[in-house]
């Protein structure tokens, strides 16, 4: 019987050119399997696995083969180092969100009591971070989909945060009547027509949580135009867009008049966030 590390490169070389990280799809899957870190792997090469665990990881392989996002076949991704239950009901979490809890954490105190609303916020990685980091902090999340929601309140209760409050609202539409220190969203900002939906794993994510109309603004528009009732005099206002929206997403906050307008860019070098102040 094959070892597993006759098995990885086996599933690696399959792999190759389907995947941008064949082996480490591999070695994710394989430890999954096993219930095993990919350090075990490495240290326990020549072990070789059972009649299910080989049929269980030849099932997987084929179905990566197929495209299917390895966060799907596991049903966890890590994010900020926590490890977050993801399902086809939600977008999976990627390193680019990042930036925006970076900039989030800068601005909020530490020991202040402050209001947060996370807009659309899938799989809580958002919310749920924030609310980890800085404990004093009242947060909210809201998302349209119930299925979606019921996602980020099972990681909240993973990670045993009780002070998020969840709502099923289109943006703001249920949101109780309250003002907010800060309006925080990494929403749909896809154009229908990009070509990039049609590759890799955002074929299999739920194309509301991806797309939106007007060349992927339409959905920026309306919060950064609906967050000034919401936000207290001074307030902030952070939104994740694509790489190549910066320009046009300040221009959206700058015609609502916000202050102190500026757009951020990752460690790539991609400007990934754009920030304004409520006047």
């Amino acid at each position: 019987m094959s070892t597993i590390k006759t098995l990885l490169t086996h599933a690696a070389n399959t792999l190759s050119g389907h995947s941008d990280s064949p082996l480490l799809d591999a070695e994710v899957l394989l430890g999954f399997v096993l219930g095993k870190p990919r350090t075990y792997l490495r240290a326990w090469c020549d072990n070789t696995l059972t009649d299910l665990q080989y049929a269980t990881f030849d099932t997987l392989i084929k179905q990566r083969l197929q495209g299917v996002p390895v966060a799907y076949l596991t049903g966890t991704r890590e994010f900020w180092s926590r490890d977050f239950t993801v399902t086809a009901d939600v977008l999976i979490p990627r390193p680019d969100t990042e930036l925006l809890i970076e900039l989030s954490l800068a601005l909020i105190p530490k020991n202040k009591a402050v209001k947060l609303i996370d807009l659309g916020t899938g799989s809580g990685i958002i919310a749920i971070t924030i609310a980890a980091e800085r404990p004093n902090a009242h947060v909210i999340a809201v998302d349209a989909s119930l299925a979606t929601l019921s996602v980020a309140q099972h990681n909240a209760r993973q990670h045993q945060l009780t002070h998020i409050e969840f709502y099923q609202s289109d943006w703001f539409t249920n949101v109780p009547d309250m003002l907010f220190d800060y309006v925080i969203s990494n929403p749909p900002y896809i154009d229908p027509e990009d070509a990039h939906l049609q590759q890799g794993d955002v074929r299999f994510e739920p194309q509301t949580a991806l797309i939106a109309d007007d060349q992927g603004l339409s959905d920026i528009k309306i919060i950064a135009a609906t967050a000034l009732r919401y936000l207290k005099p001074a307030g902030h206002l952070l939104i994740e867009h694509g790489y190549n929206q910066a320009s046009q997403v300040q221009a959206i906050f700058n015609v609502l008049a916000y202050d102190k307008v500026q757009s951020y860019r990752d460690l790539s070098g991609q400007s990934r966030v754009t920030y304004g102040q409520k006047p």
